[in-house]
């Protein structure tokens, strides 16, 4: 992207925000609903309500919590996958279980997690949100590794690459575009099953504070509280894309010279 580009690319990804925020806040003003504030009273509320303490008490175990359990699911994903996808016997093996567990929606499995797990500790909500990102993950992986070129896999198997170094340079690289993308569903996901697995017997969290605050009638605090949860939800998603820009660097290039051309 050219530096003469860049203000146009910013004024692109804010206006839309911005639009919906003054569309709220002019709806919402003067608003003498306890259900639906103004949403000045909302941001007024929003710096008393997250004081570092509580975002010290809340927010980061919850991001610890996803953190841990969608890099458990990425690297599980990424293994099972390309074992998964370069292995028909194994592909043919695994495939109405995939399907199966795929069929079930991930928060169906909370309170069955939990029941084992326990509903306090931190441990069924781990389990619980690699679960969820497990399958994205998985099921790309064995479909990039399934996509590659067999040309590709017989060179290399002629020039006696090891299998390490063909994992390290033909299979992993041509199937980066689709882990990636199973990687970015995988992140939403994630962000969804970190609340909802807090709802159920949790003390600390984000989204144990949202409940807390919804059934002591706190709304506004109710309300920062999701609004948090959407900023958390943006942040990741830039983070995210800075790390994709940087691993399928040679992949954006290639395509880029393909449109070029």
């Amino acid at each position: 992207m050219r530096p003469d580009q860049l203000p146009r690319r910013v004024l692109a990804a804010v206006a839309l925000p911005l639009v919906l925020l003054a569309a709220w806040w002019v709806a919402s003003a003067g608003s003498t609903s306890i259900y639906w504030p103004s949403l000045q009273t909302i941001l007024q509320t929003f710096p008393e309500t997250w004081t570092w303490e509580r975002i010290t008490h809340d927010v980061l175990p919850s991001l610890g919590r996803l953190g841990t359990g969608y890099l458990v699911a990425l690297a599980a994903g990424v293994v099972a996958g390309t074992a998964i996808g370069l292995t028909r016997t194994l592909r043919v093996a695994a495939e109405p279980t995939l399907e199966f567990f795929r069929a079930i929606p991930p928060p169906v499995l909370v309170p069955v997690i939990a029941l084992f797990a326990g509903y306090t500790g931190s441990t069924s909500k781990i389990i619980t949100i690699a679960l969820g990102c497990l399958w994205p993950i998985l099921l790309n992986t064995v479909e990039g590794v399934r996509g590659l070129e067999p040309v590709l896999l017989d060179t290399a198997r002629s020039y006696r690459l090891g299998t390490r170094r063909r994992l390290q340079y033909v299979v992993l690289p041509g199937a980066a575009p689709r882990i990636v993308t199973g990687a970015r569903q995988a992140l939403s996901i994630g962000v969804i099953l970190m609340v909802i697995s807090e709802l159920f017997g949790a003390t600390r969290g984000l989204g144990a504070a949202v409940v807390q605050f919804q059934r002591s009638f706190a709304i506004p605090q109710m309300w920062t509280g999701i609004i948090l949860l959407g900023l958390i939800g943006v942040v990741l998603s830039l983070i995210f894309r800075v790390v994709e820009n940087r691993v399928l660097a040679w992949y954006q290039g290639q395509r880029a010279m393909e449109r070029g051309a």
